[in-house]
């Protein structure tokens, strides 16, 4: 009986050292790098955003890779989304063209500074009013990167990622007639309220017009068709 009772306490012994060797190994073979990504998303989905921030920015490497790319692009839409800061959400939508200037998202990020810049000049919230230097500074910075562009030779062929955008800069929140939207990969309610109202405030709008088709706000499937208000 001892030697039995001694047999299963080793054998779960045995068991336990494993299981914590194999979680440990999995967490050495885990690249520092995609880590810190996957802490930084866990961190923008528990609305820790400060934190995702850091995450982010900490993953980043000297590499012009279309990995930093997209960090560039989730940093961005966190300032310009969660934080209202359209300032840093431009430094990051340019540090996204810098790098993929024919990325899939390269559509959608040129629109989004067009827009920033347009918001950001006539005031985003009421009460922030940018000095007269500042928008100097920004224009002169889109200048800049425009030259960028075209030395780069960077031209898109339109697609119906392109049209889907121009018409939703033509229809515009003005517009009486009744519109759609296909979500696409990357879509967030806070960035088709840009594409279509110029600005993301206007989220909840578009929520509250597709309640029965949205099972969960942060999470919107690719290919369902929004009703735009």
């Amino acid at each position: 009986m001892q030697v039995g009772h001694v047999r299963c306490v080793c054998n779960f012994a045995l068991a336990v050292g494993v299981a914590f060797a194999a979680a440990a190994c999995d967490r050495m073979i885990t690249p520092r790098n995609a880590q810190l990504l996957k802490d930084a998303d866990a961190k923008t989905a528990g609305g820790d955003y400060a934190r995702a921030i850091n995450f982010y920015e900490a993953a980043l490497d000297d590499s012009e890779s279309v990995r930093n790319a997209e960090i560039h692009y989730k940093l961005a839409l966190l300032y310009d989304d969660k934080l209202n800061d359209p300032i840093n959400a431009l430094h990051h939508f340019k540090r996204y063209l810098a790098l993929a200037p024919n990325g899939t998202r390269a559509n959608d990020v040129r629109n989004f500074i067009k827009r920033d810049e347009v918001s950001l000049a006539t005031s985003l919230s009421g009460d922030l009013v940018v000095t007269r230097g500042e928008a100097t500074r920004l224009r002169n910075e889109n200048l800049t990167l425009r030259r960028e562009l075209e030395q780069t030779g960077s031209k898109t062929s339109p697609d119906k990622t392109a049209l889907q955008d121009r018409h939703a800069e033509k229809t515009g929140a003005g517009s009486a007639a009744a519109k759609t939207y296909t979500v696409r990969p990357g879509d967030t309610l806070a960035s088709i309220s840009r594409k279509f109202y110029r600005s993301s405030k206007r989220w909840k709008d578009i929520l509250d017009a597709n309640r029965k088709n949205i099972d969960n706000p942060e999470k919107l499937r690719v290919g369902q068709t929004l009703s735009i208000p």
